[in-house]
């Protein structure tokens, strides 16, 4: 069985059970370091992608640190602050590879394989963002893609409500292309979406009134009314019709409508999904909406993230120098 770094898995105690073989340099340190190795790779760590990532920067740094010192226990600051010197890596790729290796000492240090964690003081490089790369849509483009949107066909039904889905919720496309027919559900005073995002987090969002519209009458024309609440609510066509199939979309399936719309709108097509994210953060800060609320509409745990969403400081500085008298 191969886990997504490349990493061959040795299945133990039952189906699903898998444990990563140690390398070398942990198996000479002892039972208590294997134990350590399984616990933290196969136990702590249960986002696949996160598992992968911090495999693959411990073991690139037992590689190279062996030929220098072969004993875990020996491993001092120092040598790990050369290591994080030579490698040949991004700013914020070696931030990843330092959390890695500190998580990775920590349990060492809890299972007293190691007295004190190397990695823990060492630093690397200054790194800030002020601003995301997510490529910026502006609210009256917004507008004008929500408009051209033909609406005499399923298709064009369903895609105006997943666009309005993705302005309206500043959802993540992952997160849309998840919906249930049950998670558009009425509490009693409003329709609500029900996102599971990444992370395992699950969040509820009100419906604004013509987003409710988009949908209803989506489902609608779609024969979706009624239907079982697992089933997916934003589907893909098939055929020549168009008619819906089966399948829900993915996320590269609305990537592919958002661009295919863009270009029929006449729309810069190096806007994505995730643009949305940005063009509803920044409008909601111009209006005064206080950073925490619009930091729990995207979701996310640190407001430091929601800021590289906030491009009013781009505005701002685009209107300075247009006042350049040259």
């Amino acid at each position: 069985m191969q886990e997504s770094g490349g990493r061959d898995l040795q299945v133990v105690g039952g189906k699903g059970m898998g444990v990563l073989a140690a390398p070398p340099a942990v198996r000479a340190a002892g039972p208590a370091a294997t134990f350590a190795w399984d616990e933290f790779f196969a136990g702590r760590l249960a986002n696949r992608h996160t598992r992968a990532a911090y495999l693959a920067a411990v073991e690139r740094f037992l590689a190279w640190v062996s030929p220098h010192e072969s004993d875990l226990a020996r491993i001092t600051p120092g040598l790990v602050g050369r290591y994080f010197g030579e490698l040949p890596l991004s700013t914020p790729s070696k931030k990843l590879h330092l959390a890695a290796l500190r998580a990775f000492f920590d349990v060492l240090v809890q299972r007293h394989v190691v007295i004190l964690n190397p990695a823990l003081s060492v630093r690397t490089e200054r790194y800030a963002v002020i601003e995301g790369r997510t490529p910026e849509i502006t609210v009256d483009q917004a507008r004008r893609l929500l408009k051209s949107i033909p609406t005499g066909s399923v298709m064009g039904l369903r895609d105006r409500a997943v666009v309005g889905v993705l302005i309206y919720t500043a959802a993540r496309a992952g997160a849309i292309a998840k919906l249930r027919l049950g998670d558009f559900v009425h509490d009693g005073t409003q329709y609500l979406l029900r996102f599971a995002e990444k992370g395992g987090k699950a969040r509820s969002i009100p419906v604004r009134y013509n987003l409710e519209q988009f949908i209803r009458d989506y489902m609608f024309a779609a024969g979706l009314e009624g239907g079982q609440e697992d089933a997916p609510l934003f589907r893909t066509i098939a055929g020549v019709g168009p008619r819906l199939s089966g399948r829900p979309m993915n996320g590269v399936d609305i990537c592919r409508m958002v661009k295919r719309r863009l270009e029929a709108a006449s729309l810069p097509t190096m806007i994505s999904p995730h643009s949305f994210r940005s063009c509803a953060a920044t409008d909601l800060l111009l209006q005064g909406t206080p950073l925490e609320d619009v930091q729990y509409l995207l979701g996310h745990a640190d407001a430091r993230t929601t800021r590289l969403y906030d491009r009013r400081q781009k505005q701002i500085t685009r209107n300075i120098v247009e006042r350049i008298s040259v």
